[in-house]
């Protein structure tokens, strides 16, 4: 296992052949709080992973033992004037979007607080497996704020328009028990394995095929919220893209030879 870190919030560490990255929020002494510094580090991470074709997955998580991650960095907030403040937005949001842009599948492996940002950044996630300690929400308006990192879009993906105003409007957190129930989480895994189930659950994803992942992945999210007709040509767009490809051979004539695929990634 490879590690490289990214500023002083961010570590990557490579699993599975380097085919799983693992980004680990690394700011314990503020519960991965998101400051400036570690929202501009998330956004570099990403953009490195997002380049890199050996990567096929990878997997958000926290290095915090009691915390995914609580947030935005308030105490940071409270020194800005709202000139910095306006400055700022653009480094916050870009972690978010980077998170949520990646071009492979992302697995988000969620315990203790996961709160405002924090939670936004696993919902960015296209899974997120929960142990039995978290606690999940979207405070943002008890401190007189909204959501502004993706929170009121991706939030009603998930559970619908009238569950989301609800957990929005009342600011109020849910534990894990409750959050797989309404769909806040997607896997619910007993206290302390979130980790290492979801670096398990990427795996078991990595051994596909890199260049149907993408593909796969870019269909599902650009297909969401169209009509049935255009989500399809979407679909058949990504179809296009991997039909005539090495990985597509490959897979057919490992299938045929009765072995495992040795993927091209091309």
């Amino acid at each position: 296992m490879s590690e490289e870190r990214f500023g002083e919030f961010v570590l990557v560490r490579r699993h599975a052949d380097g085919h799983v990255a693992e980004l680990a929020l690394d700011r314990p002494k503020a519960m991965n709080a998101v400051s400036t510094a570690m929202a501009r580090s998330v956004g570099a991470a990403c953009a490195a992973l997002g380049e890199d074709r050996d990567v096929r997955v990878v997997v958000l998580t926290s290095t915090h033992e009691r915390a995914f991650c609580v947030g935005a960095d308030l105490k940071e907030r409270n020194s800005f004037s709202d000139a910095d403040l306006l400055r700022q937005r653009p480094v916050a949001r870009g972690a978010y979007t980077a998170v949520l842009e990646l071009p492979v599948p992302t697995v988000a492996a969620v315990h203790g607080f996961a709160l405002g940002g924090g939670f936004e950044l696993a919902l960015s996630c296209d899974v997120i497996v929960a142990d039995r300690t978290a606690v999940v929400g979207l405070p943002e308006v008890s401190v007189g704020v909204i959501p502004g990192g993706g929170g009121t879009q991706l939030l009603p993906r998930r559970v619908g328009a009238a569950r989301a105003a609800e957990l929005v409007f009342t600011a109020r957190r849910v534990a894990a028990e409750e959050a797989r129930e309404l769909g806040l989480v997607d896997q619910l895994v007993e206290e302390g394995q979130d980790r290492e189930q979801a670096l398990e659950l990427a795996s078991r994803m990595a051994a596909n095929s890199p260049v149907g992942l993408r593909a796969a992945k870019r269909a599902l999210r650009l297909g969401h919220g169209l009509d049935l007709r255009a989500g399809l040509e979407v679909e058949d767009a990504a179809w296009r893209s991997v039909a005539f490809s090495g990985d597509r051979a490959e897979g057919v004539a490992a299938f045929n030879e009765k072995r495992a695929p040795r993927w091209p990634g091309e």
